[in-house]
């Protein structure tokens, strides 16, 4: 992103060097929009030329191509705007040469209009290497004998049961039909760890209630001592008559 703003920023740079360069001297006091195009390819002469038939147009051309190339953040139609700034103005620099002799710097020789020129040329260049240009889909392509879509990972597969339709899930060539859908074997679980040991319980129970006298034996149900008493003569034995 930083580098896209950069280098639209150095092509609206050089686009506007390049269209103001016609309105400034390109040699010896002679600007460019007073050059026509027709001696470019056939000699300079002195015949003075209409806005849009000078170098001018091509100026122009090439700003409004930058443009279209900043909004649509395309590195190729900026980088053919330079070539067009460099191009017409190399090729007035040759005709120029050629009709006087010699090219030279100063007063009398090339002015500040071809020193924008060319330096605004070499700007749409420059900002077109700056810029990363709009990100593009990479579609993939495949072959007539693979997937129409990648294959999936094992993980990714589920239990898709047969449900008997073979239309179209076989090929035509191959008779022989899919076998059905088996469950899975059941997994082995793991022994649960045994329950942690109760805790012992350090409360206080409490007591049950003493009932006194408990011990003491009651009276029967008719009022008599069921006490054992003192131990009394042995049975006694029937009198021996002496038979």
């Amino acid at each position: 992103m930083v580098r896209n703003v950069l280098g639209c920023l150095i092509a609206l740079l050089g686009a506007t060097a390049a269209v103001w360069s016609p309105f400034r001297p390109w040699y010896d006091g002679r600007h460019g929009s007073d050059v026509r195009i027709e001696d470019l390819f056939s000699g300079i002469t002195d015949n003075g030329a209409t806005l849009f038939g000078s170098l001018v147009l091509p100026m122009v051309f090439a700003g409004l191509l930058t443009l279209v190339g900043v909004v649509l953040r395309s590195r190729l139609l900026i980088t053919v705007a330079g070539l067009v700034v460099l191009g017409f103005t190399i090729l007035w620099m040759v005709r120029q040469g050629q009709t006087a002799g010699e090219l030279a710097a100063g007063t009398h020789g090339l002015g500040i209009g071809a020193a924008n020129a060319l330096g605004g040329g070499a700007l749409l260049i420059l900002g077109a290497l700056v810029m990363r240009g709009r990100p593009r889909r990479v579609l993939e392509r495949y072959d007539d004998d693979r997937e129409p879509y990648p294959p999936r990972a094992p993980e990714d597969w589920g239990p898709e049961p047969y449900t008997g339709d073979t239309h179209g899930i076989y090929r035509a060539e191959d008779d022989t039909p899919p076998a059905p859908w088996a469950p899975p074997p059941p997994t082995r679980q793991q022994p649960q760890p045994p329950p942690p040991p109760p805790r012992p319980d350090h409360r206080q129970r409490p007591m049950p209630p003493v009932e006194w006298g408990k011990e003491q034996r009651q009276p029967g149900p008719h009022g008599r001592d069921d006490r054992p008493g003192p131990p009394g003569p042995g049975p006694q034995q029937p009198p021996d008559d002496g038979v």
